[in-house]
């Protein structure tokens, strides 16, 4: 079974991505911050990270570039799910290394569909 990484600080919002995830029968270990998900990247590592870009400390965005530049996260894809949903914001996930990049409110098929091309 594929495991995901979910970061959000939201708890209505990890909530709702982890049923969404869960009822596509993957695994979920679930964080509230940059600083925590680092943390949970030292056990065992998930088959890909679903990202907030707003969170308390360290943002989605530094965060991702940070697992990007790490030999022991950068092949691990990450998609960025964010209510920062402008161009220039999509574009920056690009260019930090994010795999895709979904906004929120989420739509539970472009999720899954996303996820399942990622983790093949």
């Amino acid at each position: 079974m594929s495991t995901v990484l979910v970061v959000e600080d939201s708890v209505t919002e990890m909530h709702l991505l982890t049923s969404y995830l869960k009822g596509a029968g993957l695994s979920v270990v679930s964080a509230q911050s940059g600083e925590e998900a680092q943390v949970k990247l030292n056990g065992p590592k998930p088959d890909l990270i679903v990202l907030d870009v707003i969170l308390p400390g360290q943002s989605g965005f530094e965060l991702c570039r940070e697992l990007k530049a790490d030999p022991s996260t950068s092949k691990i894809p990450v998609v960025i799910c964010s209510t920062k949903d402008t161009e220039v914001d999509k574009m920056w996930g690009n260019m930090l290394g994010a795999n895709a990049y979904i906004p929120k409110p989420v739509d539970r098929a472009e999720l899954l569909k996303t996820i399942r091309q990622l983790i093949k």
